[in-house]
This record gives C-alpha cells, sequence and structure tokens, in this order.
C-alpha cells in the first residue's frame, strides 16, 4: 500500500514464530490481494515463546511465496548470516529466492540473538563482534554474488574456490537490522537500506550521516486487533508479550522457556503500553504517523495472534482510507 503524499509505504509481516509453513504462504498472498506493497518474513530458528508454537525454515516457505504470489516484494525482517548458518549459504539462498521472484526480493540482515545462534554449541559473542562478524558476511555475499570462482581468508569467514551459478538478472538489495547507533552507522556504510523496531528519528539520522541519504528506511510495528481492546490486549499478552522486554534481554536470552520467565513478570498493561491494541483505527493510523515523522519510507504491521483475517479486514476498511487523508493532512501542515 503505496501513500503517495507522503511516500510512505506500508507492508505486512509474515510472522514465522506464530504460524507454520502453509499459513503464512496464504497470509503472503492474501497480503499482495488485501494491497500491501511488501512483506516482511522473520528467520528464527526457535519462536520466542512455546505458546506462539511454530519456526519454519523461511527460504523453504520463500519458495513457495514467489510462486503465488506476483507483484508483492517480500523481504527477509531479518536474516543472520553469521553463526547458525555460514553466509555463503545465505548468498546461495538468496540468490536463488531472488531468481523466483525478480525485482521483488530484499535480504534484511542483522547480527541475531543467542536464542537462534547458539544452538550448534558455538561461543556467542558480544555485541562489537557481532556487528563485525556481520559487516565481514555481507563482504562474503557481495563477493560471491560478483559471480565466478571466489576465495575469501577473513578473520570470521573463509571461502574456498566457491562459484554461485543461479545468479539473478537483477541483484536484491541488502537492507540491514539497526537498533543503536553503531548498527544504524553500518547499515548506512555497507547496507542498501535500514531496518528498525522504533520510530528514532536519532536512528534515523545517524543511517542517513553514515551513506543512508537516500536509500530506504523499513520500520516494523507490532499491533493487536480484535473487536475490543481488551481481548486485544488479552491476545497481545498471550502471543507476543516479548514487545514488553526492555533492554539486552532479547539479544542475550537463549531458550523459549527464558522468555517465558521475563514475560510472567509484565502485566497486560506492560503489554499494551508497547502493542496497539483494539479496534481502534485512529491509534493504528497515529503509531504509522510517528514512523513517518521519524524519516521511515516504509512501515510493515505485525498483527499479533491468530485472528490476520480479522486484521486484513480491517486495515482494507478503516485504517487504509483514513491513514491516506492523515497523512495527505500531515504533509500539508494541517
Amino acid at each position: 500500500m503505496k501513500r503517495k503524499n507522503s511516500m510512505i509505504e506500508i507492508g505486512y509481516k509474515l510472522c514465522s514464530e506464530e504460524h507454520g509453513p502453509q499459513d503464512l504462504v496464504q497470509y503472503a498472498k492474501r497480503a499482495e490481494d488485501a494491497g500491501f506493497s511488501f512483506a516482511m518474513i522473520s528467520d528464527h530458528f526457535h519462536p520466542w515463546t512455546d505458546r506462539q508454537g511454530q519456526s519454519a525454515f523461511v527460504w523453504s516457505v520463500l519458495g513457495a511465496i514467489a510462486e503465488v504470489t506476483s507483484t508483492l516484494g517480500v523481504g527477509t525482517g531479518v536474516t543472520c548470516p553469521t553463526i547458525r548458518i555460514h553466509p555463503a549459504i545465505i548468498a546461495q539462498a538468496a540468490a536463488t529466492v531472488a531468481s523466483m521472484m525478480p525485482g521483488r526480493f530484499m535480504l534484511g540482515l542483522g547480527s541475531g540473538e543467542n536464542l537462534n545462534e547458539h544452538i550448534l554449541g558455538n561461543h556467542w559473542p558480544p555485541a562489537d563482534a557481532r556487528l563485525e562478524m556481520l559487516e565481514e558476511a555481507v563482504d562474503v555475499i557481495r563477493l560471491l554474488w560478483r559471480g565466478g570462482q571466489q576465495s575469501h581468508y577473513g578473520k570470521h569467514y573463509s571461502l574456498e574456490n566457491a562459484r554461485i551459478y543461479t545468479l539473478p538478472d537483477e541483484l536484491p538489495p541488502i537492507l540491514i537490522a539497526g537498533g543503536g547507533s553503531r548498527s544504524a552507522e553500518l547499515a548506512g556504510r555497507i547496507g542498501d537500506g535500514l531496518i528498525g523496531t522504533a520510530p528514532k528519528e536519532k536512528l534515523l539520522k545517524q543511517f542517513h550521516s553514515s551513506g543512508g541519504k537516500g536509500k530506504p528506511s523499513f520500520g516494523e510495528i507490532t499491533v493487536c486487533w480484535a473487536k475490543d481492546e481488551l481481548e486485544a490486549v488479552r491476545t497481545a499478552r498471550a502471543f507476543w508479550p516479548t514487545a514488553a522486554i526492555t533492554g539486552e534481554l532479547t539479544q542475550e536470552l537463549p531458550v523459549p522457556a527464558h522468555f517465558e520467565q521475563a514475560a510472567e513478570m509484565l502485566s497486560e498493561d506492560d503489554v499494551a503500553e508497547a502493542i496497539v491494541c483494539g479496534p481502534d483505527p485512529q491509534a493504528h493510523i497515529e503509531a504509522i504517523k510517528k514512523y513517518a515523522d521519524a524519516g521511515y519510507d516504509h512501515v510493515w504491521i505485525h498483527q499479533a495472534g491468530p485472528d490476520q483475517n480479522g486484521f486484513f479486514k480491517f486495515y482494507e476498511q478503516e485504517v487504509v482510507p483514513r491513514l491516506s487523508r492523515a497523512l495527505a493532512a500531515s504533509s500539508n501542515g494541517d
């Protein structure tokens, strides 16, 4: 859904932690039919909590999505190419998906979480080391995307006589997740765009000043639509309490049970402060406007909980028509 007056594009979150692979494919098609211009799919080995209950292999799901959609842009939001999966394999997987959906795929990359990356028994490094690894991983991916036989002997990764034969005519952009100044600087310097999860104007300024000016920025908003606000809050608390966990816990905790233990300390009110809950279109619009005001030009919406069809109808009928007018009024200074 593109808003021409404000140059905001609205996307949809394909939540791999909450929905099985067949449902994700169905929701991608539904998002395209509803007019969303893009979708971002999460890439986890584990869900955040056992209640969420899913975590399919994203690259298999993306192949199916490529076959049922024709206009929907699709990106990983986000993949970690540093520990659990070698960047050479990510380079091959992304090249294949980009070949299957020409001009529609975006490779979103991030430095990952212990939850998913420790599973092979590897050491979970500190944040500075993870960003260093991510930067070298991007170098490896871009090297392989040049075509031909390539070798690389770096601090963290090695390639020997590697060649990707199936390359798309148009290489996908690489978007870098940024939650702080260092990752935003990295996104501006080596990425083709930024992914963020909070409407922080300072983050966008860091991204732009580091080389990101003119590059797209993507922000994620978690909401929970339901027929009444109380029902929405309860659903959000049940399925996505991690939205209210602050600090570095989301990067450091190793198993879903630990996230569930942390979530036990959170009330429904805590979750409601972090997630837009209920059937009031204006509340959803105001959340999107915060990202637009911060400087984001793409925003994707994550509907927490099982009722995705209700969410689609609500956004088609109640949010999008009002959003167009609200953003137009805002851009005109009204």
